[in-house]
């Protein structure tokens, strides 16, 4: 029997990274969906119950999902359905998890930019600084002192030194271009709009 459910929610806790002892990677994070439903006699939106899942997920969507996904935003999840139930002392509990086939951004709350990973790139990103070269146009962290890759020190620069400057790495995009990403919000950086 194959019970593959779609499910829009919420990331309720912080993404969990791991690897198998077989060296394969994993991600999980609690997800809550909540009931909306029309009140016609008040004439508002009111919340219903939440169902709460335990998602996992393996390999590449573990790692795709570890540098997307961010606690409290709204996503799509779409997985195999898993119940569990258990006895403890006397007690039965139950759980509901989600191996997770698809996970991605709820567009209906917001915008997202996407980057394909292709079968040779790391999917959080981290050896595209070192694949694209030294001659990169665009700053590293291991830059930290010449911000604009211009000379400059970070003194210099009126936005750089303040600690709310937003941070920026370089990832590979198509055809292994660097790119330069915002690390906090995930948008590209220098795109039209």
């Amino acid at each position: 029997m194959n019970d593959l459910i779609t499910v829009r929610g919420f990331v309720a806790s912080e993404i969990t990274s791991s690897t198998t002892p077989g060296g394969t990677g994993t991600s999980s994070f609690r997800l809550g969906s909540t009931e909306r439903r029309f009140d016609r006699k008040n004439n508002i939106w009111v919340d219903g119950n939440t169902n709460w899942f335990t998602v996992q997920a393996f390999r590449y969507l573990a790692g795709n999902i570890g540098c997307s996904v961010k606690k409290g935003q709204r996503v799509i999840v779409v997985g195999r359905l898993k119940l569990r139930q258990w006895e403890h002392e006397g007690k039965f509990y139950h759980a509901s998890e989600i191996v997770a086939e698809a996970v991605g951004h709820d567009l209906m709350w917001g915008s997202a930019n996407f980057i394909r990973t292709t079968s040779g790139t790391n999917p959080q990103g981290t050896t595209a600084v070192a694949d694209a070269g030294q001659n990169h146009p665009w700053p590293t962290a291991e830059d930290s002192d010449d911000t604009h890759g211009d000379g400059a020190s970070p003194e210099d620069d009126d936005e750089g030194n303040t600690p709310d400057a937003e941070r920026e790495i370089v990832v590979n995009g198509a055809g292994n271009e660097p790119v330069r990403v915002n690390a906090s919000t995930g948008e590209l950086v220098g795109s039209p709009a």
